[in-house]
């Protein structure tokens, strides 16, 4: 009789997770164009504006210049990977350069040697949340088919410089952001308040799809010992009672979300989502060998971010609670909630590996989890964040208890192990790091580096492969 794993596996991968634009500043430096990240205003999603009086990426934590500091604090912690991306206009100032620009690409060179040599696997978002603002200026968003080739130009150039830097390559950061109202923009350069947005939202998935596949292709015959992985955003949905209406609404939610993964793992379209585009009016557009192409080069493995649970209810306004500055607007009345006011669900992440690993039958990789809180410096200059350590030892308890259901799952990547601008609220001030950075929501401060309580305690457990938690 074959027993259940009791813990993690001895080649299980724990690190943490940034984004280029969230982190490296540096916005015009060495060549470097504005990419859509460029242009969000301060503020929780405070527009997309060419005027505003800051910019948080612009100057961000100053990872271009500080990467050495940094990455030696990941390697103190154990990390044995690191997940960033690329700033795609960083090698494309505007995208549409034949040829790469030579400081950016030495860029992350060099700092993908640095993290190596810190003991530290690359995994790679190719595009998350940064397309080239020229193009969108140009050419709409990635409902225009040509943002395939110019994607695709991307990959060959940063797959085929960094073969044997970087192991796993995921293609799109949260993919099924595309379809989501107002990320639209930050995962496909759809401005929120366009004409038949949801028509666009979807014909960018189908061109993001077609270029995923493509690039999945790519990488195994330019590199392949590396691997090609999906990422998308997973919240574990209930319905938020027991009525058939409610059941109904949160079996269709789950599908929205299934979509994407759907697609990119099995290769087809599901035959559910078919009903939704009629409905909906949506005609998606595929050019011939499309379907073939998508079929033909599902991806190795799944990654997934997950914050929080989501309830659905058929009656959206009543009697759950909406919660401040969440884009799904219910809240599990039974569940505590961040400083922002998210649910902390750590059983609905163990049932997220399960839902997800008896879908697809496919390796699974936690790339985003954390919390979002404000933190102290106490007058001795230490920072005791407790309740970040509750909420990582509940959602790692909660993986182990996965393993031992039998999920394949490969790794963890903490959300922000170091101090980040938000995304979604442009601050500062929402801290998600074991390692804390002396700036303000105004960029003002020395940028100095602070090992949190969490340090340590992030330390021990990967030092005891999740043993001690």
């Amino acid at each position: 009789m074959k027993t259940t794993r009791k813990g993690f596996p001895d080649n299980f991968y724990w690190g943490g997770a940034i984004a280029a634009n969230q982190a490296e500043g540096a916005y015009r430096e060495d060549g470097k164009l504005p990419s859509t990240a460029d242009i969000k205003a301060r503020g929780f999603f405070g527009g997309l504006r060419r005027d505003a009086d800051y910019y948080p990426t612009h100057k961000a934590i100053d990872f271009y210049h500080t990467y050495k500091e940094d990455l030696a604090l990941f390697g103190e912690a154990g990390f044995n990977i690191f997940r960033t991306s690329i700033n795609w206009t960083r090698v494309f100032p505007t995208g549409e350069e034949t040829g790469p620009n030579e400081k950016g690409l030495q860029f992350y060179e060099d700092m993908f040697k640095e993290a190596n040599r810190n003991g530290m696997t690359v995994m790679i978002t190719i595009s998350h949340y940064e397309t080239p603002l020229n193009l969108v200026d140009k050419f709409g968003g990635w409902d225009n088919r040509i943002f395939i080739d110019f994607y695709l130009k991307f990959v060959k150039t940063i797959v085929t410089r960094y073969k044997g830097l970087v192991k796993f390559w995921l293609t799109f950061n949260e993919i099924g952001n595309t379809a989501v109202i107002p990320i639209c923009w930050d995962a496909a350069g759809i401005y929120p308040d366009s004409e038949n947005l949801e028509q666009r939202m979807y014909q960018a998935a189908h061109h993001q799809f077609v270029a995923s596949a493509l690039a999945t292709k790519m990488i195994h015959e330019i590199d392949p010992k590396a691997k090609a992985g999906a990422m998308i955003a997973y919240k574990t949905v209930y319905p938020y009672t027991c009525k058939v209406e409610d059941v109904k609404a949160a079996e269709a939610a789950k599908r929205k979300e299934y979509f994407f993964s759907d697609v990119q793992s099995r290769g087809y379209y599901p035959s559910y989502i078919w009903r939704y585009f009629e409905e909906k009016n949506i005609h998606i557009r595929m050019e011939r060998g499309d379907e073939e192409i998508i079929k033909a080069f599902p991806v190795d493995f799944i990654t997934f971010s997950y914050y929080r649970s989501r309830v659905v209810s058929a009656d959206y306004e009543e009697p759950a609670e909406k919660t401040s500055g969440s884009l799904e607007g219910l809240v599990n009345p039974y569940l505590p909630k961040t400083d922002w006011g998210w649910t902390i669900d750590p059983e609905g992440l163990r049932l997220a590996l399960n839902e997800l690993y008896d879908r697809y039958q496919l390796p699974l990789f936690i790339v985003e989890n954390g919390l979002g809180a404000k933190d102290t410096v106490e007058a001795d200059g230490s920072i005791r964040d407790t309740y970040r350590i509750e909420y990582m030892a509940a959602h790692i308890q909660a993986m182990k208890e996965a393993v031992k259901d039998g999920v394949d799952l490969r790794g963890y990547t903490m959300w922000g192990p170091i101090d980040i601008v938000s995304n979604g609220t442009g601050q500062m001030s929402k801290r998600y790091g074991i390692i804390y950075v002396d700036l303000d929501d105004d960029g003002n401060g020395t940028g100095k580096r602070i090992k949190k309580e969490s340090f340590e305690w992030y330390k021990n457990v990967i030092k005891s492969n999740g043993e001690i938690i």
